[in-house]
């Protein structure tokens, strides 16, 4: 596979990756505010929960959009594997905003809801963002090992 297939087919797996991104940001923006600010505001004083309910969801979202859509050319494994892997990553994630949230929220005493939206998308999101990508790739939807040996390949023989 020439070098210019792998950036062509890296792009579009980064495009993908955004669109499924944003539809889980999404989900996980709009109910982490509603579960905070909501009605009654059900976890109001609770953020760090918030988060975890919102991500968990968004996970959901995000698994069944990148297996299906964003790789869904990439070798397959079996769904649970696939999945529990992917939810262990996305913990992974999770933890990174959760702790921006939680230094925000108790370390700084910073728990507005805008400042708790600030550490979760702002800080929070982007890491765990990155983290993503680049773990799903790695782990979870791994590339066909003939494609790996033909880049090994043509990587040698220029």
């Amino acid at each position: 596979m020439q070098i210019s297939s792998l950036v062509k087919r890296f792009r579009v797996e980064a495009s993908k990756f955004g669109i499924i991104g944003l539809a889980a940001f999404i989900v996980d923006f709009g109910l982490f505010n509603l579960l905070l600010l909501g009605g009654d505001g059900i976890l109001g004083d609770h953020p760090v929960t918030a988060n975890i309910i919102s991500g968990v969801t968004a996970t959901f979202v995000a698994y069944f959009g990148n297996r299906y859509w964003t790789f869904r050319y990439r070798a397959r494994s079996s769904f649970r594997r696939e999945y529990f892997i992917f939810f262990v990553l996305n913990a992974v994630a999770l933890a990174i905003a959760s702790i921006c949230v939680a230094v925000a929220s108790y370390v700084f005493n910073k728990d507005s809801a805008l400042s708790v939206n600030i550490a979760k998308f702002g800080v929070g999101l982007p890491l765990g963002t990155i983290f993503r990508f680049w773990s799903y790739r790695k782990w979870v939807f791994k590339a066909h090992p003939e494609s790996s040996a033909l880049v090994t390949e043509n990587t040698s023989a220029n």
